[in-house]
């Protein structure tokens, strides 16, 4: 089985940067900021791939219909992936607004 080309970029960029539970150490100043931006941005380029797949479709410039299938398949996982990413951050800072001092 051969990764997803779109996702795989993403989930090994966020899983080189993933300290062990207990490290104390970052990878750089803004370590963790540094990997979001860009599976961001690469989920945002798998994104404008997508759109541009099927503006090429619509406008007869390419009649690859199953490319454009996969590669709208591609931007919906990795935007899946990213809204689940974000939804776990959100509850994250959820509970840590809610620990008293």
């Amino acid at each position: 089985m051969t990764p997803i080309q779109g996702i795989s970029p993403v989930i090994p960029a966020i899983a080189d940067r993933i300290a062990p539970v207990g490290a104390a150490e970052t990878s750089g100043p803004g370590g963790f900021m540094d990997t979001l931006k860009n599976a961001i941005g690469k989920a945002n380029d798998v994104q404008i791939q997508a759109n541009q797949a099927v503006d090429a479709l619509v406008t007869g410039q390419s009649s690859d219909l199953h490319g454009t299938m996969v590669a709208l398949q591609q931007a919906d996982v990795s935007f899946q992936l990213m809204m689940q990413i974000r939804n776990k951050l959100v509850t994250a800072y959820e509970e840590i607004q809610r620990m008293q001092v």
